[in-house]
C-alpha cells in the first residue's frame, strides 16, 4: 500500500471535491472534482414537476455518486488514514430508518429530497418559530432562519404531512452521507449546534416542530470519528488501511484550521457562492446584534465561533455575466468583465447595489429580501454594473465587520478563503480598501477539502489536536492585500449609501411587495 494518506472531501452546491493528502509531508498530491448529475433544481424536478420561486433541491444520490467517483480517484490502491467530510448546511432530506432517501420512493414530490443550503421557502416558518420564542433562540439572535432545519421541517411537516409522517429520519446530508459511507449513524455538533439550536446539556430544541425529535439523533463532537469505511465501500473504492471517516462539519467551517486560524480574534471568509464568516473567541461574549449565531466547539473545540453571511456571493457574479456574457464561455466574460471593472475608479460609475440576489442574512436575516441597482443612468455600462456588484459584495462584508466590531467580539485579523479569493485579485483588492484592512489569501487551492483533510487527522489519530494539525496540513503562505489610504473616503461615503439603501424600511417593504406577486408555478 505505500505510505499513509489521508483524504478531505468537499461537497458545495453544483460539485464536489476531493484532495489527497500525504501524512509525512502534509504535501496535497492529488485532487479530483465531480459535478452532481442532477445539480441543483430550482424550478422542476426530473419528471417535470414544477416547484416554486425560492426553492432549491438537490438528489441525495449525487452524493454517494460522488464519493464513488472522488474516494476512487484518489485513494484506489492506496492506504488512508483518515477521511473528512465537509458539507453545505444546512441541507437535510427526509430518510427511512436504513437511511434510503424518501425522494427513493416518492421522486414526484419536492418535499422528499433534499433541501439544498440557500432554499429559501421556509421564511413563513422560521418567522412562526421565532414569535413563539424559546431559550433555543439565545444564539441565533432570536431570529430563526428560513436557511435553518428547524424551518425546512417545519415547512415540511406544514405542507406534506403525510409525508412528513412516513419520514423515519430528517438528518443534514453530510450525516447521512457519513451514515452511508460507515454504516454508522451520527449527528454533528457542527450541523446540529449552527443549525438546528442544539446545545449540550439541553439538547435539539424538539418541542419546535411536532414530530422532529423521533428524526433526529445522538450528537458527537467535531474530531470524532464517526466510523470506518465499509467493506462494500472499500471494495468500492480499491481503499485500503484504517479509513477512518470524521465526523463531518460545515463546508465553510472546515476552512478554519486549513488557514491556521485555531485562536481567538481571527475572522475567517469563506468565499463560494454563498460568503460565511466564521470569527473565533475565546470568551462566550454576547451575540452582537444582526449576527446570525454562535456556538462552542463547532468549528474548533474548545472555541465559541461567531458565524454571519451573505446569502450569494460568486451565485451573483455568476448570475450576471451568463445574464450579460462578454464573448464566448462564463470564463471569458469573467476576464473581459473583471479588466473593465479595474480600468474604473472606485464611484466612477455612480452605481450602488444591494447584494441580496439570494435574500438578506446580515443584518435583516430575510430570504425573501431581493436584489438592487440604483444610480443608474443612459450613459450606464454593463461594466459600471459589474464594478457596482463587486464594491457591493465587500459592503456586504464591511457589514458584517463592523456588526462584529459595535458588538464588542474584536476582530484581530481577516483571511479570505475559497475558489474567489484566489481567481479575482481586483475582488479581494476592494475587499481590503473598503475594510480598511489587510487580508490575508492562503496560497492553497481547495482550502476547504484540505480542512476536511485535517478534521480526518484529528479524528484519526494522525495529529493530537486542532493546532497540531493545522501546522502540518494547513496553509503555509498567503498574499496580502494591503488597503490603500487614497481611496478610503471615496468607499465610505458609497458605503454610506449602501447602509442607506438597505436599512431603508421602504425599500424593503417593496421588495416584498414585489416577491408577494410573483404567481405560484404549483403547489407542493
Amino acid at each position: 500500500m505505500g505510505e499513509s494518506h489521508l483524504i478531505g472531501l468537499d461537497y458545495g452546491s453544483e460539485s464536489a471535491r476531493g484532495v489527497l493528502v500525504d501524512v509525512r509531508s502534509g504535501a496535497v498530491l492529488a485532487t479530483h472534482t465531480h459535478t452532481y448529475t442532477h445539480g441543483v433544481m430550482s424550478s422542476a424536478l426530473p419528471d417535470g414537476t414544477t416547484m416554486p420561486l425560492g426553492w432549491a433541491l438537490q438528489d441525495a444520490s449525487d452524493y454517494e455518486e460522488a464519493a464513488a467517483a472522488i474516494l476512487g480517484a484518489l485513494g484506489r490502491g492506496r492506504s488512508v488514514r483518515g477521511i473528512g467530510l465537509g458539507f453545505t448546511a444546512s441541507s437535510p432530506l427526509p430518510a427511512m430508518a436504513d437511511g434510503m432517501p424518501l425522494s427513493c420512493l416518492h421522486p414526484g414530490v419536492p418535499h422528499a429530497y433534499v433541501k439544498l443550503w440557500k432554499h429559501a421557502a421556509a421564511q413563513a416558518q422560521a418567522e412562526r418559530i421565532s414569535a413563539r420564542g424559546g431559550d433555543h433562540l439565545a444564539d441565533v439572535g432570536g431570529r430563526l432562519s428560513a436557511n435553518s432545519l428547524l424551518a425546512k421541517a417545519a415547512e415540511m411537516a406544514e405542507e406534506a404531512p403525510t409525508l412528513w409522517a412516513e419520514a423515519d429520519r430528517f438528518i443534514e446530508a453530510g450525516d447521512w452521507l457519513a451514515w452511508r459511507l460507515t454504516g454508522r449513524e451520527t449527528r454533528s455538533a457542527a450541523f446540529a449546534a449552527y443549525k438546528a439550536d442544539w446545545r449540550a446539556g439541553s439538547g435539539y430544541p424538539v418541542d419546535a416542530v411536532p414530530g422532529l425529535g423521533a428524526k433526529l439523533g445522538d450528537v458527537h463532537p467535531v474530531g470524532a470519528a464517526a466510523g470506518a469505511l465499509t467493506p462494500a465501500w472499500r471494495e468500492r473504492t480499491g481503499i485500503g488501511g484504517e479509513a477512518v471517516v470524521a465526523v463531518p462539519v460545515i463546508d465553510s467551517h472546515s476552512t478554519v484550521p486549513a488557514t491556521g486560524a485555531v485562536e481567538g480574534g481571527t475572522l475567517v471568509a469563506a468565499l463560494g457562492t454563498s460568503a460565511v464568516y466564521l470569527l473565533l473567541d475565546d470568551v462566550g461574549r454576547p451575540l452582537p446584534p444582526g449576527i446570525e449565531g454562535r456556538a462552542f466547539g463547532g468549528v474548533v473545540p474548545g472555541l465559541w465561533c461567531h458565524e454571519a453571511g451573505q446569502a450569494a456571493f460568486g451565485d451573483m457574479l455568476g448570475w450576471f455575466v451568463r445574464a450579460f456574457p462578454r464573448g464566448d464561455g462564463v470564463e471569458i466574460s469573467f476576464a473581459a468583465y473583471d479588466a473593465a471593472a479595474a480600468a474604473l475608479a472606485p464611484g466612477e460609475a455612480g452605481v450602488v447595489a444591494l447584494d441580496w440576489w439570494n435574500g438578506n442574512r446580515v443584518p435583516h436575516g430575510d430570504a425573501r429580501l431581493s436584489g438592487l441597482f440604483t444610480g443608474m443612468t443612459l450613459r450606464t455600462t454593463a461594466a459600471d454594473l459589474y464594478r457596482a456588484l463587486l464594491e457591493s459584495l465587500c459592503f456586504g462584508a464591511r457589514t458584517v465587520v463592523d456588526r462584529f466590531i459595535d458588538g464588542g467580539v474584536p476582530v484581530e485579523r481577516v483571511v479570505m478563503t475559497s475558489g474567489l479569493s484566489l481567481a479575482n485579485p481586483l475582488l479581494m483588492q476592494i475587499m481590503a480598501d473598503v475594510l480598511g484592512r489587510d487580508v490575508a489569501v492562503p496560497r492553497q487551492a481547495q482550502l476547504t477539502a484540505v480542512g476536511s483533510a485535517i478534521h480526518a487527522a484529528v479524528a484519526c489519530g494522525v495529529a493530537r489536536d486542532y493546532g497540531e494539525a493545522a501546522r502540518r496540513f494547513g496553509a503555509r503562505d498567503a498574499i496580502l492585500y494591503r488597503p490603500d489610504p487614497v481611496v478610503g473616503d471615496c468607499y465610505d461615503a458609497l458605503y454610506r449609501a449602501y447602509r442607506t439603501l438597505g436599512d431603508a424600511a421602504p425599500t424593503r417593504d417593496a421588495m416584498l411587495a414585489l416577491r408577494a406577486a410573483a404567481p405560484r408555478t404549483t403547489s407542493v
